[in-house]
């Protein structure tokens, strides 16, 4: 099945060549114009979306204020500052429990919670604040490449961002990986609501008072958009927009990114929720996002901007038009005024997006097209040669991780050999599916000359009925010399799959398993999981023709996935099981002490080659035991 791009009335070519424009032509004014990018993300590279939207706006002449507030927290979480705070809090987290057991018996959670805390001394706060600055100081030096050290920087953030959510408990902050819990719902709008309101679990609330509220004042911005990319970020981003509207309300709040662009159908009728913020845009965001912030310094109706929700007194409004970007006129991201060398890198590691839209367009359980209103697009080859260049000569960066959803075979190849010809010396990780012609030597020998040293494979299963049934049009014996190939070329290949797609059997999973085992000597790691039912997914969108019977809760108003029964092999619990059997009984060779993506990167590119035994276990010992 083909992606459908077709999400509304299409921009017409005058209305996407507006934004050349000056403010002044457009009867306007020059905007200053805050972006936030929002907790909770692993602070190892900036996320594009800021970079790509601060380019656009700053080449039509307005100020542009980028602020990386998830990376500025932890650098703030894992400093003396925030721990002294967080034992000053401890007396008030002790009072509350008291007076919870004037009202009724502390349960055990209660009870374990208060001798924990009765251990935060001072002299263990001052301990872990030493060992907080070393573990940054790790990870942006050299010694990050010694993987002792790094182990131990790790689990420093484990120790402190487990002190942390003493005092903000009954909430879990969790870094890495990314588990940050507030103990409510962010799928429910109700608990969301909730949550941001309250002052004991929202460590949120505190992040705005210290790092986005002086950086509002200090600015003074007409306009604040917030990138929400992941579900997980709605907490942070609903409390921002909450407060930003509370104490600055003459300025006007948009939001955006994939999850918004996924909630489109449900935010029009959630009034309470919308509250928070003034306007919502979907899909690709530039033109559109341009387009607001003159529209809103020329004082003029927000009507005809496209991809634009927003609310005024009459109530929430959605745009009938719909726009994409021509890819070969946008400008390179823009990284200037983020904070580089405080990302949690020895080095900086740039995203650069070549393309939009997926080129292949017809796997079954993928739903990424739905942030596209036009199919896949590319930027020429020289441009994309000289946009690289050009960033990594500015930020002396020679790392750079291409974030685009699959390169297709022609394009792989051609960027490879204009790489090599044009003597770029980088380094880079991309995505990339297995085809049929992906398997000859010279495409691996000049991908690996180019610089690619890390490649994340859409694997999925090893069952060739399975990978139909998927839309993949790939065989096991290509993914098998695609991984073969690529090992001996030096390129660390990272497999992806899943457990559990409508139709699977458990003799299909059983299958998979096996097939990596037969080939662990090309594996270099995976990461597995089980089949998620998203609601824009092909086989949500066709249940019948999957055998799928999917179920709504009323309640669970903000929900991305549901919940799911198929009438043929593997159900939501049977894919659990497999995937526990599979995480049980792999090759120990997959497992590191270490896996953060871009670290893993990073160190193949250091040691130039895609074994690391120092991040693993002592396999050789556990198999010999």
């Amino acid at each position: 099945m083909r992606i459908d791009y077709n999400k509304g009335k299409l921009a017409t070519p005058e209305l996407m060549q507006r934004h050349p424009r000056t403010s002044r032509d457009a009867g306007g004014r020059k905007m200053k114009v805050l972006l936030v990018f929002p907790p909770d993300w692993f602070p190892s590279e900036p996320y594009l979306s800021l970079p790509t939207l601060t380019a656009f706006l700053r080449s039509a002449g307005h100020e542009v204020v980028q602020k990386d507030v998830n990376l500025e927290m932890y650098d703030w979480f894992f400093s003396g500052d925030f721990l002294h705070r967080v034992l000053k809090k401890v007396p008030q987290q002790l009072e509350r429990l008291k007076k919870i057991s004037q009202k009724r018996e502390l349960n055990k959670n209660d009870m374990k919670l208060q001798r924990t805390l009765s251990d935060c001394t001072r002299s263990r706060i001052f301990e872990l604040i030493e060992k907080a600055e070393t573990a940054k100081r790790v990870v942006r030096t050299q010694d990050f490449y010694d993987a002792e050290k790094l182990e131990r920087a790790i689990n420093v953030f484990h120790e402190v961002t487990a002190v942390i959510s003493l005092v903000y408990a009954p909430a879990r902050i969790c870094m890495p990986p990314m588990e940050t819990d507030l103990s409510y719902k962010r799928f429910i709008s109700s608990e969301l609501l909730k949550a941001v309101q309250d002052t004991q679990v929202n460590v949120y609330r505190d992040v705005f008072e210290h790092i986005l509220q002086p950086a509002i004042i200090a600015e003074c911005p007409d306009v604040i958009g917030i990138s929400i990319v992941f579900q997980q970020q709605l907490f942070s981003s609903m409390t921002f927009c909450a407060l930003i509207k509370e104490q600055f309300p003459d300025i006007h709040v948009t939001i955006g990114g994939n999850t918004v662009t996924r909630l489109r159908d449900v935010l029009p009728d959630k009034p309470n929720l919308f509250a928070l913020f003034d306007s919502a845009v979907m899909f690709e965001g530039e033109t559109a996002f341009l387009q607001l912030v003159e529209e809103i310094g020329a004082g003029r109706n927000l009507a005809q901007i496209p991809n634009l929700m927003y609310r005024d007194g009459s109530g929430i409004h959605t745009s009938s038009i719909t726009s994409a970007e021509d890819m070969k006129t946008l400008p390179p991201p823009d990284f200037d005024g983020l904070p580089l060398e405080k990302y949690f890198v020895p080095e900086p590691i740039l995203p650069y997006l070549a393309t939009r839209g997926c080129y292949w367009g017809q796997c079954e359980f993928c739903d990424h097209g739905e942030g596209y209103t036009a199919g896949y697009r590319t930027k020429k080859i020289n441009q994309i040669i000289d946009e690289i260049r050009y960033l990594g000569n500015k930020h002396n960066a020679r790392h750079f991780h291409f974030t685009d959803e699959s390169y297709p075979l022609a394009f792989f190849k051609k960027l490879s050999r204009k790489l090599m010809e044009n003597k770029m010396d980088i380094e880079w990780a991309t995505h990339i599916r297995f085809e049929k012609d992906l398997i000859h030597k010279q495409i691996w020998k000049d991908a690996a000359e180019s610089g690619c040293k890390v490649l994340h494979m859409g694997f999925e299963s090893a069952s060739e009925r399975v990978l139909k049934l998927m839309g993949k049009a790939t065989t096991t014996d290509v993914i098998r010399r695609g991984l073969e190939m690529s090992s001996t070329a030096g390129i660390w290949n990272h497999v992806m799959g899943f457990f559990g797609f409508p139709g699977e059997t458990y003799k299909d999973a059983r299958y998979s398993m096996q097939f990596l085992e037969e080939n662990k000597d090309h594996v270099h790691s995976i990461g597995f999981g089980t089949f998620d039912l998203s609601k824009y997914t092909p086989v949500a969108k066709n249940p019948e023709k999957f055998g799928v019977t999917y179920h709504k809760n009323p309640d669970w108003d903000l929900a991305l996935n549901y919940y799911y029964t198929v009438r043929k092999g593997l159900g939501i619990e049977e894919a659990e099981r497999a995937l526990e059997e599979f995480e049980r009984n792999h090759y120990r060779g997959w497992d590191f002490r270490i896996f953060i993506r871009e670290y893993i990167f990073l160190y193949v590119a250091h040691f130039g080659k895609n074994k690391l035994p120092a991040l693993q276990f002592n396999v050789s010992n556990e198999e010999g035991a």
